[in-house]
């Protein structure tokens, strides 16, 4: 990167009235946008987002797929729309992420930071200021590709230097060293990285260390009585949200020191004065209540990690609960969804089954906290149950409870149900927690959205393939088979890839794999119908190119809109011979008894269902014993990147070093090769005995 990328960032930066930016790039065939500049943002904030996939809750990500400026105006914002970068950055700041684009094509994003005391929208000089800086960019990006050196990311992204002060003449800067030090109690700089850049006599005596030691070092690693979570927290704070901050700690034994952080965009100036324990500005500059900040954080981003893998809504509801509770010091908490009008109560901790069984079903216009906040979206926070009352005059205190915090569980932008936490004692929710547990509720909302599908379509899907695929495979004196199905990792988990081994007779077989375009049930439903007509039509004899002609006739009557690949060979054990047609389905491997692997071309016909009188070649093979023939559909190949021919000589790799004695072993081998399937796959192993 030259000089041009610096000026284009720092112009759109200083042009927009932001603080700070992060340049995402969208590499050829990757397509996940990757960090590769930063501008104001320290490479530490920055780390957890240097690969942004398309569809993580990411503004930048929207942005992307969307082709529109997401802008997040506050905190609460930030922790209901996107939770996860807000559990990560609790604090006020406002941010716009916009796609950067060249030529009508998405080049990479941009994210630009604002401080928290700013207005909570851009103005259109602003909004100009973003567009023309991402037009600029995504020019910068088109050039360098079409010179054939592309934007790529690098090990560590590219970090703008702020703009340097004024430097001053010596006469000031005597002046300054003297009124630095006729203030009360001590200062010392930090640089945005967090080390000490230099720090009064007065200062160093206050913590008790020598100042050559602290110039040069993170103030927490250098004074280990500094290495608690409010500490570092504040520092984040006000390097992210742009304004003070301030906190007190205790410098071992018994001396409490007060400090006071004022950032701009070359560090951190920090002014320390002997303080106490219970000094209001400190405990005004604490983000959160309850336990500390870094256990709270252990427990969400545990929790947040333990929910992506949750397949079920009672999943969901007992991690939640697992983590969450002992997280937050909250005793109890309740789950509940909207289904018909009622309120649904999918799963609970801490409270008797014979109350729950109360609330499970009451109308959703019911004066109930958990009611109205799945209506409006909009969080409640009750410290006493005064409060709980004010807001709800027709609430009995009956759960024994004493503090509630009723969330809304947000999924694709709405409400679809609410999360109740309960306390034993009263509770206050300052900003830092409300905004924490905001983000929490995203989490499990999503997270609950997803099992919700599962739960629902997961029974539908096994019964749909289960209906489809073969329930067992026919016994052929004389050959051995192993077939496995992998549904797809999206959609209903149930699709259109099929395999079938039909007994013909005493000594013939006949074996089919097909795909049809598609996962949803139309997919699968015509799924069912190729499968019956391949499996007729080989039944009464016909040749494996008049099997799939027939077929095709078939589909294009029926005129289903999708179409179909497929492959059919016909196998004669008596003169060990096999004969093979393909519908623009990929090429089956052979394995020799040699252990040499070949790939079986066939002239492909068109895919099934396009042109009513297509021909079908066929080519004839020897199959002797000991050979294995694997048919496949192209999800056991196919992922993006990726190019199909090594992925297919991959394969054949795999299966010319696999135990030909032992199919389902080789099975298992090629699934593992599989990437993760966006696609389903289907395998069908054939081999000859002696």
């Amino acid at each position: 990167m030259d000089g041009a990328w610096d000026t284009a960032m720092a112009d759109v930066v200083r042009g927009s009235g932001a603080y700070g930016g992060l340049l995402y790039v969208l590499p050829p065939r990757d397509p996940a946008l990757w960090l590769v500049m930063t501008a104001g943002v320290p490479q530490e904030i920055a780390a957890p987002w240097r690969r942004v996939s398309p569809s993580d809750p990411m503004p930048v990500a929207d942005a992307v797929r969307e082709r529109r400026l997401v802008w997040v105006g506050d905190r609460e914002e930030m922790a209901r729309r996107y939770p996860r970068p807000a559990l990560v950055l609790p604090y006020d700041f406002r941010l716009a992420a916009a796609p950067v684009l060249a030529d009508g094509a998405v080049r990479g994003g941009l994210v630009l930071l604002w401080s928290g005391d700013r207005a909570d929208r851009l103005s259109a000089d602003e909004r100009h200021a973003v567009e023309a800086g991402c037009v600029r960019l995504g020019e910068l990006m088109r050039t360098a590709a079409d010179s054939g050196a592309p934007l790529l990311p690098t090990d560590r992204p590219r970090a703008l230097r702020p703009p340097s002060g004024r430097a001053p003449s010596p006469a000031e800067a005597t002046a300054l060293a003297a009124f630095v030090d006729r203030l009360p109690g001590g200062s010392c700089g930090l640089d945005a990285n967090g080390r000490i850049t230099f720090i009064t006599p007065a200062a160093a005596g206050l913590v008790g260390a020598d100042r050559a030691e602290l110039v040069g070092a993170l103030p927490w690693e250098a004074l280990p009585w500094m290495d608690v979570p409010q500490v570092e927290d504040r520092y984040r704070a006000a390097l992210v949200s742009r304004l003070p901050q301030a906190f007190t700690v205790l410098r071992p034994p018994r001396t409490w020191l007060a400090f006071e952080l004022y950032p701009d965009s070359t560090g951190i100036s920090v002014r320390i004065t002997r303080g106490e324990p219970d000094d209001g500005a400190g405990e005004q500059a604490l983000p959160t209540a309850g336990p500390g900040r870094a256990t709270v954080l252990y427990h969400l981003m545990h929790l947040a990690s333990t929910l992506t893998e949750a397949v079920g809504v009672q999943e969901v509801v007992d991690q939640t609960a697992d983590q969450l509770l002992p997280a937050l010091g909250a005793q109890a908490m309740v789950l509940m969804t909207a289904e018909d009008g009622r309120l649904r109560i999918v799963g609970h901790r801490g409270y008797r089954a014979e109350l729950m069984d109360r609330f499970d079903g009451i109308p959703l216009s019911s004066e109930v906290p958990g009611a109205d906040v799945m209506a409006t979206g909009v969080p409640g926070f009750f410290a006493t149950f005064a409060e709980m009352a004010d807001a709800y005059p027709a609430t009995v205190h009956e759960d024994g409870m004493a503090a509630w915090a009723v969330l809304p569980l947000i999924a694709s932008g709405r409400p679809i149900g609410s999360l109740l936490l309960s306390y034993e004692r009263p509770h206050a929710f300052p900003p830092g927690e409300r905004a924490a547990l905001t983000s929490l509720a995203g989490l499990v909302g999503q997270a609950l959205d997803r099992a919700r599908l599962y739960d629902a379509k997961h029974h539908l899907a096994h019964r749909l393939q289960s209906a489809l695929l073969p329930h067992t495979l026919p016994r052929v004196p004389g050959l051995r088979v192993a077939a496995r199905y992998l549904p797809a990792a999206r959609g209903l988990g149930v699709g259109g890839d099929f395999y079938d081994l039909i007994r013909l007779d005493e000594h013939t077989a006949g074996a089919a794999i097909g795909d049809v375009q598609g996962h949803n049930v139309d997919a699968a439903a015509l799924m069912g119908q190729v499968r019956t007509a391949v499996h007729a039509h080989a039944t009464v004899g016909a040749a494996p190119g008049d099997v799939l002609a027939r077929t095709n006739r078939l589909l294009t009557d029926l005129d289903p809109g999708l179409f179909t690949s497929c492959a059919y060979v016909h196998l004669d054990l008596a003169t060990r011979r096999a004969c093979l047609a393909t519908a623009g389905h990929p090429p089956p491997l052979l394995r020799h008894p040699d252990g040499r692997t070949e790939l079986l071309r066939v002239p492909p016909g068109l895919l099934l269902g396009i042109e009513p009188d297509i021909r079908y070649p066929a080519r004839e093979f020897t199959l002797p014993p000991g050979s294995v023939l694997a048919l496949y559909t192209d999800g056991l190949v196919e992922a993006p990147g990726v190019d199909l021919d090594d992925a297919t000589a991959a394969l054949a790799g795999l299966l010319e070093h696999a135990d030909a004695a032992d199919l389902d072993a080789t099975a298992d081998a090629l699934i593992r090769h599989a990437p993760t399937p966006g696609d389903d796959i289907a395998l069908l192993l054939i081999s000859p005995d002696a």
